[in-house]
């Protein structure tokens, strides 16, 4: 635990202090103060009450850690602290417990010397009232040792803590939080799911108390409209202000809070946002109505008030409801597991146990119909499996012995047996998610240029609504007030404000489903503006699953299954798409010291004989100097041939096999007539690239390009002018992936290629490329409508509410109308088709 943790004696001990006569308050949760208490704690020199030893210890330690000035900031008190023993904490120090919401730290910290060594901390904090909260959170865990960077998101109660694991342990991070008053859990799938509930449910009770409340008052209004008339009673008259006084206030103080909230948290950190010129209007609605009722002159529009309200809060409940839908909360995909699973013993038994307990190794038995909670191997039995949630692809994916399957699919007809190699975190859906959760945390260029324009905005309605005040003062006295009401609602910018974001989320559910997962949030926007697009060869323009097709030995006295073992051995430990045509030869043989040079080849030691199998260059180049003097010519045949050698020189070449994925020749017909050039850049020096690009129909290309070679024909392009997309799966595409201006990677990727990918393709179909830049092109017309629209229907309306044509009811119903347009309008992104 670090320093900033030791408990540390307040300046005025609890037990010296008294709590003052005047205050019946506790100082840190508002709760009353028992009489005769005397827990109290000195904060900017006075003794403030406390109403119990916890709130005691959490004012304590705040004020302990020179951060008093939460409470200046704070807009609302704070919860009572619950007790929990320091053993509590211990068990998420814990690796089984930790691989629920603790990952390695993937990117770069300055100032750090190793950042590959941090972790990353999820977690979800109960108890943020406010940004005041968010402020506290931040520095008391920014000043333990340790802890390198803390980002708490308002919105979610989600903490994401990057910390050194060898300094400081995940129960110091439990510990601190409730040291000061927060409820810490880990950011599990179930916590996420009962947060979602809550927000869902606070808005549903926050909407039914505004409906009910419009109603009860609009009631009263008709009798207070119509009544006038014929003479009604003024007894009456100012009994019914008064009841609708009763019923608007649980409107304004409980429905209407989130909105004075928003704008008071904008306000004091100086900006302006859509909250501020709503939370005026019913602010001052509502003022001016109690003043009318409690002096008894003006008129009331206590309906007005509440039937705004309720129209704001309907919007925005839609809003939610659609961001929901769209996948943009986190946790949604880990929802699709299963909750226990059928495990097999040795002896073929089989027990239901937690997928929680389930390791690699064991074997599950899924039913037709199970959802399959692990990324496995199937060991028994045929099926079809339903994998759309991970690849978009509705129509069945058959599976038999030795088949890959992966957790969030559906296992179909038949009954399966399957292996487990991956389990909770570790699977491909876990992946997935994570990279969900990346893309949330950027903050795309067009969203915050929308978010600009809204603050602008808002400033400008500020100063017109002034300036219909004072017209309409010298005008009509008595309308002034309402009519600068008017132009305060009609031309809130909340559609304004949503048009960018509301049509990002659509597109990139919808690209999901088509088989591109969006890694950064900056993809959409960039899609169009990209002229060309580099292929890598294996694995990305071919299938990626090689075969051995034939051996050719260079040395007499050597087997072509002596020299298709020891390859398999050098082979054994590298992710490159081709030392899968060597896996059925797996553990025939051993090798030690093995080493990878990217772009080049391995090496490695077998019976004591050091080997390489590569380019032709790199295994000569251990050869002696007479032997790598000797020119050898790859073999004529179609493939791609690698070569095997010793300290002697050569022993044989190793021809591989690779088909070319069908899609890939529509993928580059669809991109040419979509304008967008199309090149191959590969580190195979074979005949194979010039014929793989032929058959693609891709015109320019290049063999035997090292890493450095490709990353300098990415800058030059760049430097003409040109936007790149690159999509490769290899560890040598890494420089060049990290460059380009959009970058994908194969979902069988390694995890450094995929690391680096702003996207990551989720099957083998290229299709889905051509298609994302169809859809990125149909966002970005979607994104323009919605902004035309919303400024049209403010240069609309600001003008009829300022002549005073448009009352206060029918602007909130105007500004709701146009935000569910512009939602309405992004969601049809959801359905996109592709053109045939």
């Amino acid at each position: 635990m670090s320093d900033s943790l030791a408990p540390r004696v307040p300046a005025q001990p609890a037990s010296a202090a008294a709590a003052p006569d005047c205050a019946s308050d506790c100082y840190h949760c508002g709760l009353p103060v028992a009489e005769g208490s005397h827990y109290a704690v000195r904060i900017d020199g006075i003794d403030r009450p406390m109403c119990c030893p916890g709130c005691e210890a959490v004012a304590g330690a705040i004020v302990a850690g020179g951060l008093d000035n939460f409470y200046r900031f704070r807009e609302q008190s704070s919860e009572r602290p619950e007790a929990a023993p320091a053993q509590r904490w211990q068990a998420y120090d814990l690796p089984q417990v930790q691989s629920e919401f603790v990952r390695d730290f993937s990117g770069t910290m300055s100032g750090v010397d190793d950042p590959q060594s941090l972790r990353v901390a999820s977690l979800l904090v109960g108890g943020i009232t406010c940004a005041a909260c968010v402020w506290l959170i931040e520095k008391q865990l920014t000043a333990m040792t340790g802890v390198e960077r803390v980002s708490v998101n308002a919105s979610t109660h989600r903490a994401q803590i990057v910390f050194d694991p060898s300094r400081v342990e995940v129960s110091a991070l439990f510990s601190a939080l409730a040291s000061i008053g927060y409820r810490p859990s880990p950011a599990t799938a179930a916590n996420n799911e009962r947060m979602l509930q809550q927000e869902r449910r606070a808005a549903m009770r926050r909407l039914g108390v505004a409906g009910l409340g419009t109603m009860q008052v609009m009631m009263f209004a008709i009798a207070l409209y119509f009544g006038g008339s014929k003479g009604i009673d003024l007894q009456f008259e100012q009994f019914f202000r008064w009841v609708s006084l009763i019923v608007a206030t649980p409107v304004v103080c409980y429905a209407a809070l989130p909105f004075f909230g928003a704008a008071w948290r904008a306000l004091r950190s100086g900006h302006l946002v859509m909250d501020v010129p709503v939370s005026l209007a019913i602010g001052l609605a509502y003022g001016a109505s109690v003043y009318a009722t409690v002096f008894d002159t003006g008129e009331v529009y206590f309906e007005s008030v509440s039937m705004f309200t309720f129209f704001l809060l309907l919007g925005r409940f839609v809003e939610m409801r659609a961001r929901h839908r769209a996948g943009l909360a986190s946790g949604g995909l880990a929802q699709l597991l299963p909750l226990a699973a059928l495990r097999q013993n040795a002896d073929g038994e089989v027990e239901s146990v937690p997928v929680a307990a389930l390791a690699v190794g064991e074997r599950i038995l899924l039913r037709p119909g199970d959802t399959i909670p692990v990324d496995g191997e199937v060991v028994e039995g045929a099926s079809g499996v339903d994998e759309s949630i991970l690849t978009g692809e509705s129509a069945l994916q058959q599976k038999r012995v030795g088949s890959p399957v992966f957790a969030g699919s559906v296992n179909g007809d038949s009954s399966l047996t399957v292996r487990i190699t991956a389990a909770g975190s570790g699977t491909r859906l876990s992946a997935i998610e994570k990279l969900v959760e990346q893309a949330q945390l950027d903050k795309p260029a067009q969203a915050a240029l929308a978010d600009r324009i809204a603050g602008r905005f808002i400033a400008a309605v500020l100063i017109i609504a002034v300036a219909a005040f004072v017209f309409w003062w010298q005008q009509d006295p008595g309308r002034a007030f309402w009519v600068a009401l008017s132009v305060l609602v009609v031309t809130c910018p909340c559609a304004l404000s949503l048009a960018t974001p509301a049509a990002l989320a659509a597109a990139t559910l919808r690209l999901q489903q088509l088989g591109l997962l969006v890694a950064r949030g900056h993809v959409l926007e960039t899609l169009p503006q990209v002229t060309r697009v580099i292929f890598d060869k294996t694995g990305t323009l071919t299938e990626g699953a090689p075969q051995l097709r034939s051996i050719i030995l260079l040395r007499e006295g050597v087997r072509e299954e002596t020299a298709r073992d020891i390859a398999a051995a050098l082979e054994a430990q590298n992710n490159h798409p081709l030392a899968r045509a060597f896996r059925p030869w797996f553990g025939n043989r051993s090798a030690t010291g093995l080493k990878a040079v990217t772009g080049r080849g391995v090496s490695g030691a077998c019976a004591g004989i050091e080997y390489r199998l590569g380019v032709p260059e790199f295994v000569l180049a251990l050869a002696s100097a007479d032997a790598a003097a000797t020119p050898y010519a790859a073999p004529s045949e179609q493939g791609q041939w690698l070569m095997l050698g010793d300290q002697q020189g050569p022993v044989a070449w190793l021809g591989l096999g690779d088909e070319m994925r069908p899609s890939a020749p529509d993928t580059v017909s669809m991109l040419g007539a979509q304008g967008v050039a199309t090149e191959l850049l590969s580190g195979d020096q074979s005949a194979e690239v010039p014929r793989l690009a032929t058959l693609s129909g891709i015109e320019e290309y290049r063999a035997g390009a090292t890493p450095e070679e490709k990353l300098a024909r990415l800058k030059a392009l760049q430097k003409r002018d040109e936007r790149v997309l690159m999509i490769g799966d290899g560890i040598n595409d890494v420089p060049v992936l990290s460059g380009a201006d959009v970058s994908v990677a194969m979902m069988s990727a390694a995890d450094l290629a995929q690391s680096r990918a702003d996207a990551i393709l989720l099957k083998g179909d290229l299709r889905a490329l051509p298609r994302a830049f169809a859809l990125a092109g149909k966002c970005r017309t979607i994104i323009r409508q919605n902004l035309g629209w919303a400024i049209l229907y403010n240069v609309l309306a600001l003008p009829l509410a300022f002549m005073g044509l448009i009352p206060p009811w029918a602007a909130a119903i105007g500004m709701s109308l146009s935000s569910l347009i512009v939602v309405a309008n992004a969601l049809r992104l959801s359905r996109w088709q592709p053109a045939r």
